[in-house]
């Protein structure tokens, strides 16, 4: 019973609660507020899906995005790939490049002068040979006894005469200068065509170098495009002299028991103690405001001393002396009351350290360095060596060995044919060079004197092959086969080959007429010689004095 009372009483206060009209306030809103919170929740459906939308717009940009930047990365790196693959190729390329160009010229340097293994290997060259008919033995062995071999004899005697009168100029030149002060001349040496007994054409010109060095306590360094020094490719061949103290080493430090660091400074000896361009040093005869040794006040000062010195001696001699030509200072010209004449040349030079090479201030009466780089630089010859090389050669050669005939009558139709053509870049020392080269390159039973036709050909087709490939290599510099008998300087066979006819290679004009003025002479040479052989009487070959070529 208790619960079946409590039951409707839990169901009448249900429903007294759950009754409308019981909270009129509070529910009779319910039905407005609605459309109003639809409405809303739309409005904010349709703004999160805006939002969405943009969202995802960004997110596909930022794809894209990040897509483009992964292609461009991709590309980028295939491109250095292939730029690497490139590189790589090109490296490659140019490495084999390099070593093709270096066998090639290691290839020419070691067959530069292996020349004479076969007669044929020359048949491949000479295509200017073709038509041309050079002289046979007997013609060419008549020409060359009736037109050159009686000139020897006056060689000999001119040379004794130059040499005697240079060695008292000198010893007057010594006396007239100041010994403390002045240049120190040694004596001189006779060198070229004069002294090598090859010269042909007249009139006859002897060539003396005179050493000198500098009053103490100065010496003279020496510095050469092989030397480590940084040399262009247009001064190769050339170097700088330079005047120091003796006492001076190279760095600077005159104090030479101390041996200092690099980073450290002799506390004894300054910076202002070393030699310092000066007013003693253009006394020295130094460019100015340098210490380089400059050739042209070298030239002016030998001028000035050789003509003191000659005013001392003049009483003792018949005869006058004055320099000769204006573009060669050392030129000098012996004038006979009786109007004969003899020239020489008497060049000032310096010494290679303990070595015969020389450092020459100009050359006279030669192209070889017309476009000296400046007066500092000087040109090196090596005259003394070549004439011991071929002293040295001709002892192992058979009796009356052609060699020297051969340079002769090429050296002869050479000077023939300029004299009709005019000058041409080609020189007699190139001529002597392309000698140089057989010489060394033949065995010596070559040279037997019946073989003067074969042996002078072989001439004429070197020089043809050097003047097609522009490369005519100086004998001595770069060349590891000099004899060791010579006493050659070691630096100088190391050094790379240098070449003659490089001047030519950028002067077209001057190598087309040096080319012509060779083919014009092959052409011309049978013609020659023939016309000097005719017309020359049998007389002539008694030993009697020839008319001048």
């Amino acid at each position: 019973m208790p619960v079946g009372l409590f039951r409707v009483c839990l169901l009448v206060i249900t429903a007294i609660v759950n009754h409308p009209l019981f909270f009129p306030k509070e529910n009779g809103t319910v039905p407005e507020n609605t459309e109003e919170i639809i409405q809303k929740m739309k409005e904010r459906e349709e703004s999160l899906r805006l939002e969405q939308l943009r969202l995802e717009q960004e997110i596909a940009h930022q794809e894209a995005t990040q897509k483009a930047l992964e292609e461009a990365a991709v590309v980028v790196e295939e491109s250095k790939e292939g730029r690497v693959r490139w590189d790589m190729w090109t490296a490659l390329s140019m490495v084999i490049f390099l070593l093709i160009e270096l066998w090639r010229q290691d290839f020419q340097e070691g067959n530069w002068q292996d020349i004479g293994g076969e007669e044929d290997d020359m048949a491949v060259l000479g295509k200017a040979f073709k038509g041309v008919a050079l002289p046979d033995k007997a013609v060419l062995a008549s020409f060359y006894e009736k037109r050159i071999l009686g000139t020897t004899g006056d060689m000999a005697r001119m040379r004794e005469m130059v040499e005697g009168f240079a060695d008292d100029l000198l010893e007057a030149l010594r006396s007239v200068c100041n010994r403390d002060a002045d240049m120190e001349v040694e004596d001189c040496m006779g060198v070229g065509s004069m002294y090598e007994n090859w010269r042909v054409r007249k009139p006859f010109v002897c060539d003396l170098i005179v050493p000198f060095a500098p009053p103490e306590p100065y010496c003279f360094r020496c510095h050469t495009w092989c030397s480590g020094d940084s040399f262009p490719p247009d001064e190769q061949g050339y170097g700088t002299i330079k005047v120091c103290r003796a006492d001076e080493d190279v760095t600077g430090c005159i104090c030479d028991k101390t041996k200092l660091g690099e980073d450290m400074l002799c506390l004894l000896h300054s910076q202002v103690s070393s030699t310092k361009p000066s007013s003693e040093m253009e006394d020295l005869l130094c460019f100015k405001n340098t210490q380089y040794l400059d050739a042209d006040q070298v030239m002016k000062w030998f001028q000035i001393a050789v003509t003191k010195a000659w005013n001392r001696i003049s009483h003792k001699y018949e005869f006058d002396l004055s320099f000769s030509l204006l573009d060669s200072p050392g030129a000098l010209k012996i004038k006979f009351k009786s109007g004969k004449s003899i020239a020489f040349n008497l060049t000032p030079v310096v010494q290679y350290e303990n070595s015969d090479v020389y450092f020459i201030s100009h050359f006279p009466r030669s192209s070889l360095a017309a476009d000296i780089p400046s007066s500092t630089h000087w040109f090196l010859t090596f005259a003394v060596y070549e004439r011991r090389f071929i002293q040295l050669v001709s002892k192992t050669l058979p009796a009356n060995a052609c060699h020297v005939s051969c340079l002769q009558i090429l050296s002869f139709l050479h000077g023939k044919q300029c004299s009709l053509t005019g000058p041409s870049g080609l020189t007699n020392y190139h001529l002597k060079t392309v000698l140089l080269h057989l010489l060394q390159a033949r065995p010596s039973q070559d040279w037997a004197p019946e073989k003067l036709e074969a042996r002078l050909q072989d001439m004429l087709k070197f020089l043809e092959k050097c003047l097609h490939e522009k490369k005519l290599y100086h004998f001595f510099i770069g060349n590891g086969k000099v004899p060791a008998e010579l006493g050659f300087p070691i630096i100088f066979q190391r050094a790379e080959p240098l070449n003659l006819f490089r001047p030519f290679v950028l002067r077209r004009d001057i190598y087309r007429k040096m080319v012509d003025t060779f083919h014009e002479m092959l052409r011309n040479m049978s013609a020659l010689i023939n016309e000097y052989t005719v017309h020359i009487p049998l007389a002539h070959t008694n030993g009697i004095r020839k008319e001048p070529l």
